[in-house]
């Protein structure tokens, strides 16, 4: 993988250890990482603060935003709005993670613009399924808009099926009912041929 390929991720972990084990993965998947440990050092990372950033906006490419949701001072889903309202930043990804399954927060951090929201312990085949979605998605913002809110909502259905029972079209076709209309019908094919 080239330097032009390198992804530039922003992890924000209040958790040394997560911040630590986020940085491995993204490493060992080739990307370059910058850590910090609070949404206001982000901010000031981006140049969101009012102040000028380090770098300033101009030299920082920063491909992905992974943030945990609970942090203190300013929760993930906090920094997730402050970036989303930032016309300089609105499109740059950001991946919300949790060790806590709480579907309306996902459903609000989702809803608000999250890219995907990972439950913790984050794998190495999270990181690395994410990777190939920027690789993918760069250089073409607006036609992978429909795909994104397609994609968010297919997200959204994977969370939900894990806390609620579905009928599926296969359940419908194998009832009583269905099989017996679809003999009648086969029947009268075969008078007809």
């Amino acid at each position: 993988m080239g330097m032009a390929q390198e992804l530039h991720v922003l992890a924000v972990d209040d958790s040394l250890v997560d911040r630590k084990v986020i940085e491995r993965l993204l490493k060992i998947s080739c990307c370059k990482v910058t850590a910090v440990e609070s949404g206001r050092r982000a901010l000031q990372y981006l140049g969101l603060d009012g102040e000028k950033s380090s770098m300033g906006i101009d030299g920082l490419k920063v491909n992905l935003i992974l943030t945990d949701y609970s942090m203190p001072g300013m929760t993930g889903y906090e920094l997730l709005k402050k970036i989303k309202e930032s016309s300089a930043l609105s499109k740059i990804p950001v991946v919300i993670m949790s060790s806590e399954k709480i579907l309306p927060r996902i459903d609000r951090c989702l809803e608000e613009g999250a890219e995907e929201f990972l439950l913790k312990p984050v794998k190495l085949s999270d990181v690395k399924r994410l990777r190939d979605f920027i690789l993918r998605g760069e250089g073409d913002d607006d036609k992978l808009t429909d795909k994104k809110i397609k994609e968010a909502c297919s997200r959204k259905r994977k969370f939900q099926d894990d806390s609620t029972t579905q009928v599926t079209a296969h359940d419908i076709e194998s009832s009583p009912e269905s099989s017996a209309s679809s003999e009648s019908q086969q029947q009268k094919q075969s008078k007809i041929g």
